[in-house]
């Protein structure tokens, strides 16, 4: 009977346990943690499998057509989602691909990290994140990404600058959904995208006129991006909050001690004098002309 009690008041704190730490592993900050450990994991195979090396050795010959696409775009999305910056991705799908084949792989590979990053930061770390964002210039591109997210998005994939990985992330922090994410993303990546593959497939002719032109292309837009960027960027902080203007605020002015002490000069209608409503008749005797003062009582 005793070994019986003991068995279940043991069984009873392992059972305890268990949920216990389900339930550390089911918080906000336990999925935070799985996430930091999944992206650690996609860096690591980054570095172990050098995929820079493709360029060097070349595409696998047992890998070739729409399979070698394929698996590229995989490649491509696992790199981007690892902080491997695109232009380098999009280069390399241009060197390998050719124009046409490299834009494909590369647009695909884009919409395919930006799933995996959303889904991911969403899903692991959206309820511990949203709780840190309290300064001010947060909250506005929370607010502009929760309710202008397509032409938010669609604006910063157009113009270069900022980090893919990070807008990915910052994108699935906020109340954006995730259809106009994608959708953002796969229309606004395409210019960038194309001139970064066509100058790394003609990357071996650095003088040719199609190298020229996308190389002046990539520079006009991040150009054109730094002065949007500049000129708009009032609009992305919310206005400061002004204090109620006091007796002693700089601006406003306190009204002299004449007004202060002025008394609006009423005069003392006679019995039976009262005009009626609606009427404005006066007596003769009684309107004073401006600038002359009135008496103040009947002559005797």
């Amino acid at each position: 009977m005793l070994d019986t009690a003991r068995r279940s008041s043991a069984q009873g704190r392992a059972a305890a346990g268990v949920r216990r730490r389900g339930a550390l592993l089911l918080s906000p900050w336990g999925r935070f943690a799985l996430l930091v450990v999944l992206l650690g994991a996609a860096a690591a195979l980054v570095v172990v499998y050098e995929p820079q090396r493709l360029l060097a050795d070349g595409w696998p010959a047992r890998f070739h057509g729409p399979t070698a696409v394929v698996l590229f775009a995989v490649g491509y999305g696992v790199c981007a989602t690892a902080f491997v910056p695109r232009p380098l991705l999009n280069l390399a799908a241009g060197a390998l691909f050719g124009s046409w084949f490299g834009l494909a792989a590369s647009l695909g590979g884009t919409v395919f990290a930006a799933w995996a990053s959303f889904a991911l930061v969403r899903a692991l770390g959206q309820d511990a994140l949203r709780p840190l964002l309290r300064g001010r210039w947060l909250k506005a591109a929370d607010g502009q990404l929760s309710g202008h997210g397509f032409r938010s998005m669609l604006a910063i994939r157009l113009f270069p600058g900022l980090p893919f990985a990070g807008v990915n992330y910052g994108a699935a922090v906020s109340r954006m959904r995730m259809a106009p994410f994608l959708l953002a993303t796969g229309i606004g990546s395409v210019p960038n995208t194309a001139a970064y593959v066509v100058a790394g497939s003609r990357a071996a002719s650095p003088t040719s006129p199609v190298f020229l032109l996308a190389t002046g292309f990539i520079v006009v837009t991040m150009v054109v991006a730094l002065i949007v960027a500049w000129r708009q960027r009032h609009r992305l902080a919310p206005p400061e909050e002004q204090p109620a203007p006091g007796p002693g605020t700089p601006g406003t002015q306190e009204p002299s001690a004449s007004s202060r002490t002025a008394a609006p000069s009423r005069t003392a209608d006679s019995p039976g004098t009262a005009a009626a409503p609606g009427t404005a008749a006066a007596s003769p005797r009684t309107a004073a002309a401006p600038g002359t003062t009135e008496p103040s009582g009947d002559r005797l």
